[in-house]
């Protein structure tokens, strides 16, 4: 009759498998203090809006890593000068995220080179049919005081295709990223280090729901599953093979 002895490991197996073990574990670990840090960030922007106001000077050229001031802003919007986010899908329908450029105290932020405040004026659906522009409501002209989120600016994923704002002559420009240097170079003035996304208002033109650029934490609970399982799966695989049959 036979049965299963125990066979001495290596020491290469040992170290191999403790090693890989010990690796699993400290990614899943990982992935799980992820999950937190992005709980942790989407309570805080979902708050944000709905926060006592801050003093933006306070904040402006240093905002704080964690959290998302709510705050009011007195200034001008630069005329003439707009971005667009392309392929912005809501809801099932396409559209774009409209930025503009703040000139913050009043200043005039079409020269010199004082930081301007990049403005997401909201989502807008825009068909894409040949010939047509988005339907963008005006600027307010003058002096006008902005209440939003001082929010960091969107993630832009793989880039493809270089900087579109450079090869375009007319206003507003369209582009698939919204990056910090291209647009300070396209304006031709330096950026404060945040965006302002904009107060909800129904009589805006713009949809705004706010979410953050991070993973869902769901997403990082699963992967840390995944880790774990694969430290369990070194376990049972050591076991397997130092396992040999035998007879009694």
């Amino acid at each position: 009759m036979s049965a299963r002895r125990w066979r001495r490991p290596s020491w290469f197996a040992i170290v191999l498998t403790v090693g890989g073990i010990a690796l699993f574990v400290r990614l899943g670990i990982w992935q799980l203090d992820r999950a937190n840090e992005a709980r942790r960030l989407l309570d805080a922007f979902d708050a944000a809006p709905k926060a006592a106001f801050e003093e933006f000077a306070a904040v402006r050229a240093a905002p704080p890593a964690d959290r998302y001031p709510h705050v009011r802003v007195r200034g001008r919007f630069v005329d003439g000068r707009g971005w667009l986010r392309d392929e912005q899908v809501r809801d099932g329908k396409l559209g774009v995220e409209a930025y503009a450029a703040f000139a913050v105290d009043g200043g005039d932020a079409s020269h010199g080179n004082v930081a301007a405040l990049l403005v997401d004026r909201g989502w807008i659906a825009w068909s894409h049919e040949r010939g047509t522009q988005p339907p963008l409501p005006a600027l307010p002209e003058g002096d006008v005081e902005l209440a939003g989120v001082y929010a960091p600016f969107p993630g832009n994923g793989i880039r493809v295709g270089g900087n579109a704002l450079a090869r375009q002559s007319t206003w507003p420009k369209l582009t698939l990223a919204i990056d910090a240097q291209e647009i300070a170079a396209d304006l031709g003035q330096p950026l404060l280090p945040r965006v302002l996304l904009l107060d909800a208002d129904g009589a805006a033109g713009f949809v705004r729901a706010w979410t953050p650029s991070v993973m869902p934490p769901e997403r990082h609970r699963g992967y840390a599953i995944q880790w774990f399982a694969f430290a369990v799966a070194a376990v049972v695989i050591f076991i397997l093979l130092h396992f040999k049959k035998g007879r009694k």
